[in-house]
């Protein structure tokens, strides 16, 4: 129900309850009917369900099914990393899982414990859980609001809604009926709402909503009705698990028949088959995915970004839009005067108190200074008022500090900000007699003003010049402010504002807004050239946030840029989607229309980064791709429903976790396309051996440790591959792709058949020879993954551009490979274990020089690729 239309009579009648409150009977009575004032929570997974759920995922089954392979063929060596990655993933999944489902208690923390009601005339203290629908409660600075409330009395009232409704200034509360029935919660300023803030003054309401009816029970309701969706990577890994394993059994299958038809004893041949599958399945994928994903977030810790979900680290590499916050993302979250108007002029901050500022300036900053309550701490910070600090702020810049200033100019008066005043004046001590200042708003000061101070002298003030003046900062995003001043000889016994606030000097205007962040407007271009689009949504005036979006390049002036949470309520989702991609700021949006937002883009195709603090952010938060909380002024509901906490609430940090994302994700990749390409070279010589008359290249227990080798080391040494140097220079990942999309699938065939075909031909020219051939075969099959291993770090451009030594990990993986590949080959009691047999130095070299031009080959095929893109 609209009640901020309603009348505090209609109100009142319609609730059944009076200024006396509820009685101790009928509120019983309403309790058993409504329920307790607490948030419903669904039923909870249990931790076994959450943690049986982790063995689900088709990669994991089939990781499973290779450790009860390599058990059967006899090597628990194999078996035993591969249980131990599956259950160290499952840990990891579980930990995530369980975290996630704190979001709600967290909500449930913020309806506060204790509330003020009156019942059958008196006021008493009752848990909040006990208000009922048509409870009097009384407010006053400090209370947590403890159900929606119909303002009945509001005393200087302010309530802190940020967590709400994203307004970041304390909004000052009224009792007037409304008669705008489509008013955004921010601007409902008759109504205070559950888990809202008193930050100043007193007042009392009758409860209209209590429970999951209220709008932090709505949002609860929504935050428990989305469900986090899966990142591109488990997508994508789940696809591939499923084609990998029907490939390998099929390949393993034909292998096993081709053997046993040429004559294969039946047990080697069983065994080979076993062996393959085994070794075609990158068993170390989930280990690597998980390291890699981990160092990417611990590196990211230091650049201010805490990744609470290992599997965000990934998402952020396939980010196509990011929808942020306003304020303290994009902005300092920190009211600034830009502009000010004194001596009858419009001024820089700096020139308003030198000559140019005359008299009239002096004036002006010693109002700023001490016509405030704000004060400076222990550390030199202002405290107080984000107007007020602002205005402190400017006057300090000009020298002009209110505790040094009221040792000559003591305050002995004051009239508090009052909203139907619009103004607060203080009085001063001044030589002999007192001088009061006022500041307020523009209409306000200007009638009650009879003079203006310009050049030193009082003359009637310029009304037009004045608001063509206020206007102009206006129309720039500015809240404009005014500020006069009066001589008395005494202070007027009785302080009222008609006696007091009347026959002013008008002095000057402030201009003031919170200002975009200085490394914002960089951090927009860099997603631009990335091929992000960067979208603002905030609670915030159209007007201020089409300005900020300006000065930051969000937007052109094209009108159908913005658009209001108003306009957005009158399109249908069909209409909507049409119009998406072409928005780029949403104001006065409510939550369910920042789940809109992020719903429709989803449906274009895109991934979508969601920043936010507040309650109302929670379950888009949870929705989004992947949802970025404020670590500095972000609610802990708004936090346990993210993937990624920005500790220093700053749009640009984002932007270098999308270029850590993106790396990481592309290192994930390299490590699958090196393990496939490697695996597929190796099926292929084993395949086709029978159909050119060779034996079997490689027996089961070679191929065992060619896998564990060669899929460790050097498969964890890629995850530490620098990114490349046009990371952010290139599109987001298509969400749609594959992980074989772009030519990737072509190279692993291409490139697999043609190691395949290199190392029957490699076989067959050390057969004729005389040579050790299948060590030869062995051998030459290791350092040829060392080959792959180095051509993977980049599909673009060359090893010797990127520097060899530019991964040192993999340098170091490479050289501990190659040794442990000589031991099994020079050390006698390895020989008989593996089948090996010394090899000479000229049958070695030839089996390094083969593994090298492999990596020739690579590169030609690189260079061809780059004039292929020129072209």
């Amino acid at each position: 129900m609209a009640w901020h239309l309603k009348t505090i009579e209609e109100t009142i009648a319609e609730l059944g309850t009076s200024g006396e409150g509820l009685s101790v009977v009928a509120a019983r009575e309403r309790l058993d009917e409504n329920g307790p004032n607490e948030l419903q929570e669904q039923a909870r997974r249990t931790p076994f369900s959450m943690l049986l759920s982790q063995f689900a995922d088709f990669m994991i089954l089939v990781l499973l099914g290779a450790a009860v392979l390599a058990a059967i063929v006899g090597d628990l060596g194999d078996a035993m990393p591969i249980i131990a990655i599956v259950i160290l993933n499952a840990i990891i999944g579980f930990v995530q899982e369980f975290r996630a489902e704190r979001a709600m208690a967290a909500l449930r923390e913020m309806a506060g414990n204790s509330a003020t009601v009156v019942r059958e005339g008196s006021p008493v203290a009752i848990p909040a859980r006990e208000v009922v629908p048509g409870d009097l409660v009384l407010l006053e600075a400090g209370n947590v609001v403890p159900a929606d409330l119909r303002l009945v009395e509001a005393a200087h009232l302010k309530a802190v809604e940020a967590a709400l409704t994203g307004e970041s200034l304390p909004v000052e509360k009224m009792t007037a009926s409304l008669d705008d029935p489509e008013l955004s919660l921010g601007d409902r300023r008759n109504m205070a709402y559950k888990g809202t803030i008193i930050s100043y003054g007193r007042g009392a309401g009758v409860a209209v909503a209590t429970g999951m009816g209220t709008e932090l029970g709505r949002i609860a309701t929504m935050l428990q009705n989305e469900e986090e969706t899966k990142t591109p990577l488990q997508k994508r890994l789940a696809v591939f698990g499923r084609r990998l394993a029907v490939a390998i059994i099929i390949v393993s299958a034909i292998i096993f028949t081709l053997g046993f038809l040429r004559g294969e004893p039946l047990l080697l041949m069983l065994l080979t088959a076993i062996s393959l599958a085994v070794a075609a399945i990158p068993e170390a994928l989930p280990a690597v995915v998980t390291i890699t994903l981990a160092l990417g977030a611990r590196k990211m810790v230091r650049q201010n970004a805490l990744i609470r979900r290992l599997p965000a680290v990934e998402t952020l590499g396939s980010v196509t839009y990011i929808c942020s916050d306003k304020t303290g993302t994009l902005t300092l979250n920190r009211m600034t005067v830009e502009k000010v108007a004194v001596n009858g002029a419009g001024l820089p901050l700096g020139e308003a108190c030198g000559p140019a500022g005359g008299e009239a300036g002096r004036h002006f900053m010693m109002a700023l200074a001490l016509c405030s309550d704000a004060r400076l701490d222990s550390e030199g910070n202002l405290m107080g008022d984000p107007t007020e600090t602002a205005l402190a702020a400017a006057a300090l810049i000009c020298g002009y500090e209110r505790k040094e200033l009221e040792g000559y100019h003591p305050r002995v008066a004051e009239l508090p900000f009052d909203s139907e005043r619009k103004v607060m004046t203080t009085f001063h001590r001044r030589g002999e007699g007192f001088v009061s200042y006022t500041k307020g708003a523009v209409e306000a000061i200007l009638d009650r003003s009879s003079a203006m101070l310009v050049n030193e002298v009082e003359s009637p003030p310029d009304v037009e010049e004045i608001l063509r003046l206020s206007e102009e900062m206006a129309a720039e995003g500015l809240r404009v402010l005014a500020v006069a001043m009066r001589h008395w000889e005494r202070v007027p016994d009785r302080l009222e504002s008609d006696r007091v606030e009347g026959d002013l000097v008008f002095l000057g205007l402030a201009g003031m807004m919170d200002p975009p962040r200085d490394e914002a407007a960089e951090a927009v271009a860099d997603c631009r050239s990335a091929g992000i689009t960067p979208v603002m949504i905030t609670g915030d005036h159209p007007l201020t946030a089409g300005i900020i979006a300006r000065r930051l390049s969000l937007v052109e002036d094209d009108a159908d840029d913005v658009i209001t949470g108003r306009e957005l309520a009158e399109l249908s989702l069909e209409e909507f989607e049409q119009r998406v991609e072409h928005i780029r700021v949403y104001a006065r949006v409510a939550p369910e229309q920042k789940l809109k937002i992020i719903k429709a883009l989803q449906d274009r195709g895109h991934f979508v980064a969601m920043t936010g603090d507040g309650v109302n952010d929670a379950p888009a938060l949870k929705r989004a791709d992947i949802g970025i909380a404020m670590g500095i002024t972000g609610t802990d509901v708004a936090k346990e429903a993210s993937a990624m906490i920005l500790l220093d609430d700053n749009f640009a940090t984002i932007v270098k976790a999308v270029r850590e994302g993106r790396r990481i994700y592309a290192n994930i990749l390299k490590f699958i396309i090196y393990s496939i390409t490697s695996n597929a070279g190796t099926l292929v010589a084993i395949t086709l051996a029978p159909f050119f008359g060779l034996p079997l290249p490689l027996l089961p227990i070679q191929i065992l440790w060619l896998n564990l080798l060669c899929d460790s080391l050097p498969g964890l040494a890629l995850a530490g591959e620098p990114a490349e140097r046009d990371v952010m220079k290139r599109p987001p990942v298509d969400p749609r792709e594959g992980i074989f999309s772009a030519g990737r699938g072509y190279f692993v065939l291409g490139y697999g058949f043609l190691i395949g075909a290199v190392a029957l031909a490699f076989q067959a020219f050390a057969l004729r020879r005389g040579l050790p051939w299948q060590t030869m075969e062995f051998t030459f099959l290791v350092l040829n993954r060392m080959a792959v291993a180095l051509s993977v770090r980049s599909d673009r451009q060359s090893l010797f551009r990127i520097g060899l030594f530019s991964n040192l990990p993999l340098c170091g993986a490479i050289i501990v490979t190659f040794l442990l590949q000589l031991m099994v080959v020079y050390t006698p009691l390895l020989n008989p274990i593996f089948s090996t047999a010394p090899l000479s130095g000229e049958a070695l070299l030839i089996t390094v020089g083969l593994a090298v031009g492999m990596i020739l080959v690579s590169e030609l095929h690189k260079v061809f690729k780059r004039i292929q893109r020129r072209r």
